[in-house]
């Protein structure tokens, strides 16, 4: 299995993807109705947040929750080679594809790193490998290997798994008072 990246963001190694490639409804979570592939008005022309320190009085809470898992540097850096949506709007669409996967595929890779801490049996240690191997392949993800890959039957199959092991914390959730 090769290293598992990074799955904390670094949004200085990223385009701002989050801030570009997704759509926000006005709501509780954001302040402005913002279309997908649109930069949203609180990017200024460095990448950086221009309320960022006041997100949460402005009503931005949702960029507050959001975490790609550290997605976003990986598209942008390795994915993309350091080119981005800035440099080629027609990237955008592309880089937003890519991050949509990848962001899943951390997110499932941060929850099988959790289950790790488990006293897992040997057996199921083999399958959380063959999962993490799965979801962290040796060779580094390209666009093409992202588009091909089996998102839906993966996430199926770590879903299964982790529903597997209830046993081990069914014990721990009614300890709490």
């Amino acid at each position: 299995m090769a290293q598992l990246p990074d799955l904390k963001p670094d949004c200085a190694a990223c385009a701002a993807l989050c801030c570009v490639v997704f759509a926000f409804d006005r709501s509780e979570s954001f302040a402005i109705d913002k279309a997908a592939g649109e930069v949203c008005p609180n990017l200024d022309g460095c990448g950086r947040c221009r309320v960022f320190d006041d997100r949460d009085r402005l009503g931005f809470h949702g960029c507050i929750s959001y975490d790609c898992h550290g997605a976003g540097q990986v598209v942008t850096q390795e994915v993309f080679t350091g080119r981005s949506w800035r440099d080629d709007a027609a990237l955008t669409e592309r880089m937003g594809a890519a991050l949509s996967v990848l962001r899943q595929v951390h997110e499932h890779l941060l929850l099988l790193e959790t289950a790790g801490n488990l006293p897992l049996e040997t057996v199921e240690r083999d399958r959380l490998s063959e999962l993490k191997t799965s979801l962290a392949p040796e060779v580094p993800w390209t666009e093409t290997s992202l588009q091909d890959f089996p998102l839906e039957s993966t996430i199926r199959e770590v879903r299964a798994f982790l529903i597997g092991l209830r046993r081990h914390v069914a014990g721990h959730a009614s300890v709490r008072s």
